[in-house]
């Protein structure tokens, strides 16, 4: 998955006059670009955006790159994309995404946010969650209680209860996994990883035995009409536990990807919540939302989820290192074992 535009260099369409992505993130990185005049700013890079802690808010700026899943490479796109953003996320925290805000520029003013000149790009405004309050920071600290448990459980039936019920078929539904499956095998294989390059294709067969034994399954779940326009990226730093819970960062930039069975969204963050030394948080997760749903789905359909889940992450992390300039190079190969581990684990519990 490589970049068709580096980030570090302007935009492919903009004006030769209007700010570079650099002078930009120059400009959002300072306190008297804001309005509201934070004492400080710090600055996040991921692998999409750029994040600026702004006092008690935060902008979300993103970069003018282009991969097969999403195109940001323009700024109408990079418009449309921060409105999506907004309009998604206040599906389950309302109170977070404050708005989009122009990024403007004139020769004789040069940067400002809802300034003078034309807008040069575009951000996403947010009320900044106490850090504190993240469901990672409350597994890492031992502090996750049942009652966390019960109301993220009630927050997520509820969401999923009012969801969009999508319209894909049931050939198309399964059919996505074995694609993706294709993509998984093509870039976990390649002998530039540093991978269990004997466990690995081992893995991938078992994963592709338990999804052709299971497509009946994935089957039934499109024509029973349970695929919803869900989250897309539901993670336990995705989850703030303020009043009321705000769940909020989904996927914007690819509605086919935000299709999914609630389960193999839940047995997405059971896998995370895996990772960072949680385990048995997503088998209770999923229990209390599958009661709150009256819908309890066949626990070897949660089992390949869960494979699935962790397999495409595996694939997803060391992909970074396909990037001309992949950011934590060390992280990724570590991760994607780590991955692989949970997956394997998934697989073999249900057998």
């Amino acid at each position: 998955m490589m970049a068709s535009i580096s980030q570090n260099e302007p935009d492919a369409v903009r004006d030769r006059t209007s700010p570079s992505t650099a002078e930009k993130v120059g400009f959002l990185s300072v306190p008297e670009a804001y309005p509201h005049a934070p004492a400080s700013v710090a600055v996040l890079e991921t692998h999409m955006s750029y994040v600026f802690l702004a006092g008690d808010k935060v902008y979300k700026l993103k970069k003018p790159v282009r991969y097969p899943f999403l195109d940001f490479s323009t700024i109408e796109a990079r418009e449309h994309n921060c409105r999506e953003e907004v309009r998604l996320n206040r599906r389950l925290a309302p109170d977070v995404y404050l708005g989009v805000v122009p990024l403007t520029y004139s020769a004789s003013c040069g940067l400002s946010l809802c300034g003078h000149g034309g807008a040069v790009d575009w951000l996403v405004a947010m009320r900044r969650l106490p850090q504190e309050a993240m469901l990672d920071r409350l597994i890492t600290g031992d502090r996750l209680t049942a009652a966390h448990l019960d109301a993220l459980s009630q927050t997520l039936a509820d969401f999923y209860r009012r969801a969009e019920r999508s319209a894909i078929s049931a050939e198309d539904y399964a059919q996505r996994f074995f694609r993706e499956q294709d993509k998984n095998r093509d870039i976990l294989t390649r002998r530039d990883f540093a991978l269990d390059h004997g466990r690995t294709p081992f893995l991938l067969d078992s994963l592709d035995a338990r999804l052709a034994a299971c497509r009946p399954q994935l089957q039934e779940r499109a024509l029973q009409g349970r695929i919803v326009d869900g989250h897309g990226d539901l993670r336990p730093e995705h989850i703030c536990f303020c009043n009321p819970i705000a769940i909020f960062d989904c996927l914007e930039f690819n509605a086919e990807l935000r299709q999914v069975d609630p389960f193999d969204e839940l047995a997405y963050l059971s896998v995370e919540c895996a990772l960072i030394g949680a385990k048995a948080v997503g088998a209770k997760l999923i229990d209390k939302v599958a009661q709150r749903l009256g819908c309890e789905p066949p626990q070897s359909l949660v089992a390949l989820y869960a494979a699935w889940r962790a397999t495409l992450r595996a694939r997803q992390s060391v992909a970074h290192l396909l990037d001309d300039a992949p950011r934590e190079p060390a992280k990724w190969e570590p991760l994607a074992t780590r991955y692989l581990d949970l997956a394997q684990s998934a697989l073999a519990a249900d057998n």
